[in-house]
């Protein structure tokens, strides 16, 4: 029986020992903290607060500059799929005076003349409206062809024209605000095959020289 008393006591007097030490590093790690904001003085709160103040308009700035160039340009190309649809009228325009041209019966016609009068009217209409849009037609005859506005459809021989140059304008390309709206459709000139086969036999030549 003294000997479990014993037991317990010593038990009990471990626990309180063990509660002791734990309040006594309470105050220990209170201090340490209490130091450490001492540390900092009154100026370099006032620097670290600037600072943070400084980070945080930064990145507000940062948003309304997008913000401003995402609204820019939702304004300046919000009607880009319908000006690519309006092309179409221009296209059907150019088709059907064609048709009329070709047409053998109205050839050299009171009435054609007049009808393509009224196309040509029609057509300066429209291509005014789409300046006032600033929609505007590539350049591409006699130019040389340049990938980002141009699309080479078939090469044609022709021994007066470098080779690579516009001969040919399949159907008009056009611009919004100098984005490409849609390539102009094109041929473009090469060498004559005669051309080729002498310039062949020059280089054979040389070679067995």
């Amino acid at each position: 029986m003294e000997k479990e008393q014993n037991q317990n006591t010593e038990k009990k007097e471990g626990n309180e020992n063990q509660k002791k030490s734990a309040t006594s590093d309470e105050p220990k790690i209170i201090n340490e903290n209490i130091e450490t904001e001492i540390e900092k003085n009154p100026e370099e709160k006032i620097l670290e607060l600037e600072d943070k103040l400084a980070r945080t308009f930064a990145e507000m700035e940062n948003q309304r500059r997008r913000f401003e160039k995402e609204k820019d340009e939702a304004y300046e190309y919000g009607g880009f799929a319908f000006a690519k649809e309006a092309l179409n009228l221009i296209d059907n325009l150019e088709r059907s005076k064609q048709i009329l041209l070709n047409d053998e019966d109205l050839k050299d016609s009171a009435a054609l003349k007049k009808t393509l009068e009224h196309f040509d009217i029609i057509n300066k209409d429209l291509m005014s409206v789409f300046s006032k849009n600033n929609i505007k037609p590539i350049d591409s005859i006699n130019k040389k062809l340049d990938p980002n506005f141009h699309q080479a459809m078939m090469e044609i021989e022709d021994e007066t024209k470098e080779p690579g140059t516009i001969i040919q304008e399949i159907q008009k390309g056009f611009t919004i605000k100098e984005r490409l709206l849609r390539p102009s459709l094109v041929g473009v000139s090469k060498k004559p095959a005669k051309d080729n086969e002498k310039v062949e036999e020059n280089k054979e030549n040389l070679n067995n020289k």
